[in-house]
């Protein structure tokens, strides 16, 4: 089954995504991840990135779906994937969806994480991640058991991104109104989009969307 997972900043794909793996043996594909493996790589499409990135240019819809392309070649994405964060536009949906009828596969089920604006810029500035294996944390909504061990490595380093900030958030999360909520309706329109309330707990979130997607099995 592959699935995309859609909301603004700091809605919890990431985290919903590593669980979708987890449980069901999906793999979780986020565009950075892909981009820096193309370029360590050495493909073709990962040497235009990485010409384009140490140009200070944004890597452009063609490089992106490319990646996207090459990654979906590898063996281990059979049993499906989550896409995360991905994609970003009406315009890359759709390069995808021609991308995925090449291969034979298709998206089967979006889940749209719906949540507050404001209760966002809450959630962004107080998170933060273990430096060993990237298991996030936030500073109210979900501590280590332990203080200072990460729960999943028993890391002690931990690190917070600069822009989690008020003032970034606000602004990203105009951009993502303007550049991706139209995903929206471009999935409902397609009978494939589900939509789970993101404020919830993680656990309620977990299952909100397990029962999305059992029902587009």
């Amino acid at each position: 089954m592959n699935v995309i997972l859609l909301g603004p900043p700091g809605a919890g794909k990431g985290t919903q995504s590593r669980l979708l793996s987890e449980r069901r043996g999906m793999v979780q594909l986020s565009t950075g991840d892909m981009l820096r493996a193309a370029v360590a790589a050495q493909t073709e499409i990962g040497k235009a990135a990485d010409a384009v990135m140490k140009a200070g240019g944004l890597v452009s819809d063609e490089i992106v779906v490319g990646v996207v392309g090459e990654r979906l070649d590898h063996p281990d994405v059979a049993g499906g994937v989550v896409f995360d964060g991905f994609p970003r536009t009406t315009a890359q949906a759709a390069a995808l969806d021609a991308l995925l009828a090449k291969k034979g596969l298709r998206i089967e089920a979006v889940v749209n994480m719906a949540v507050n604006d404001e209760a966002m810029i809450g959630r962004i500035s107080g998170r933060y991640t273990c430096a060993a294996c990237g298991e996030g944390y936030h500073d109210t909504e979900k501590v280590p058991s332990k203080p200072g061990v990460c729960d999943k490595c028993g890391g002690t380093a931990f690190t917070r991104r600069k822009d989690d900030n008020a003032d970034t958030v606000r602004a990203r999360l105009k951009e993502y109104h303007a550049a991706t909520a139209p995903l929206i309706s471009y999935y409902s329109a397609a009978g494939k989009l589900s939509n789970v309330n993101g404020m919830a707990s993680i656990p309620e979130v977990t299952a909100a969307i397990d029962a999305a997607l059992n029902g587009k099995e």
